[in-house]
């Protein structure tokens, strides 16, 4: 015993430094009352943390589940615009409301608008994208804004820029509209350009925002007739054609850059929504009349803007969180507009073939509502 008394008093001391120092390393971080971490974390847990509940549970995989308690909010939300009102608009069926996700092995937890908003109390969330993302958008603001009193909530315009604010909560739930996120100009003799490396006319609107959530994908797999430019421009070279999934990955190469440049990952949570699959075969009738989700696919195709997502989002060091919907939603072409984007009168649903079908869209309440019940588990 002499002889370890010693040694375990040598012991005793190392331990008690070593405790002192991590305990230091630690505080550093107690004055930023906005990071996102809390005191006992540094950038390295929170990787750490966010693998380990990937693996525990993958959103991405599993099966809808008819749910009587949904949908989750009323049809008559006063946020939602008349193109996703179904119900509005005279579709006949409703069931398309009631469907869960439940993912294989886990569940995700029903949304808590009060929750919510307690969570993301003095912080913006912004939306960044796309029509789809606008219907997102609206999903969210019509998931919280029933718990908020009529004369404390309200809705900003700036620029591209929409915002929901809940006053008490000193919150918001924000849409920026940027369908490339890198720049679309007018350029000589009216002719569009593309500038695959330039992002900033854009990116201003995103600065200060604590959670991002981003998703392009659409407007790059536009057909030449419905293309959205004439040129493609990269530097001082002005590009007539070029393969849209190089030039996408040119694009996302541009966001990454000015993510990694600009934005602090112990303030900011980045999310990239991946693609909002189509059912728009059979020039657009592939979703009209569908009445229940699929139960699975007969072959599973994964679509190309999402391999070249991945790559990009691999290769960067901040860490982006690839929220996978393509799946899950692919199971569901009974979930968009169909004919119902509009108000049609007796004689023309006599005849609905006479209009055309929405199958890239989704009714509210609806699909997007899944995805924000999975953003909020994600946050």
């Amino acid at each position: 015993m002499a002889k370890t008394k010693p040694q375990l008093l040598f012991f005793l001391f190392i331990f008690s430094v070593s405790l002192h120092f991590f305990h230091g390393k630690s505080s550093q971080f107690g004055s930023e009352t906005d990071s996102w971490l809390n005191d006992d974390e540094d950038d390295e847990v929170i990787m750490v943390e966010r693998k380990k509940n990937s693996r525990t549970c993958d959103f991405s995989t599993g099966k809808w589940v008819y749910d009587q308690s949904y949908p989750l909010y009323d049809a008559n939300c006063p946020y939602l615009s008349s193109a996703v009102m179904c119900q509005r608009n005279g579709r006949p069926d409703n069931d398309y409301e009631k469907w869960r996700w439940k993912p294989q092995g886990c569940s995700i937890p029903r949304f808590d608008a009060l929750k919510f908003l307690g969570k993301m109390r003095k912080k913006r969330i912004m939306l960044v994208g796309d029509s789809i993302m606008r219907n997102q958008w609206e999903s969210l603001v019509c998931l919280v804004q029933g718990v908020v009193p009529t004369g404390r909530k309200k809705v900003t315009y700036n620029g591209p820029t929409m915002a929901f604010h809940a006053l008490d909560f000193e919150m918001s739930i924000e849409f920026s509209w940027a369908p490339l996120l890198v720049e679309l100009k007018k350029g000589a003799q009216n002719k569009r350009i593309l500038h695959l490396d330039r992002i900033e006319d854009n990116a201003r609107y995103w600065r200060g925002a604590d959670v991002l959530v981003f998703d392009s994908a659409h407007w790059w797999t536009h057909s030449d007739q419905w293309s959205s430019w004439d040129y493609y421009m990269v530097g001082q070279s002005l590009i007539r054609t070029m393969n849209p999934m190089i030039a996408y990955q040119k694009g996302l190469n541009t966001w990454a850059k000015w993510i990694e440049l600009n934005l602090d990952p112990r303030k900011t949570r980045v999310f990239f929504r991946s693609m909002s699959p189509r059912h728009n075969r059979e020039n657009g009738w592939k979703c009209y009349n569908q009445k229940q989700p699929l139960t699975f696919f007969s072959h599973q195709h994964i679509p190309e803007p999402m391999v070249v997502l991945k790559e990009v989002l691999r290769r960067m060091r901040f860490p982006v969180y690839l929220q996978d919907i393509t799946t899950m939603s692919g199971l569901r072409r009974d979930g968009h507009p169909s004919v119902y984007r509009r108000a049609m009168g007796q004689e023309e649903k006599q005849h609905p073939k006479d209009f055309s079908s929405d199958c890239s869209h989704w009714c509210l309440p609806g699909v997007p509502d899944i995805w924000n019940e999975m953003l909020s588990a994600l946050l």
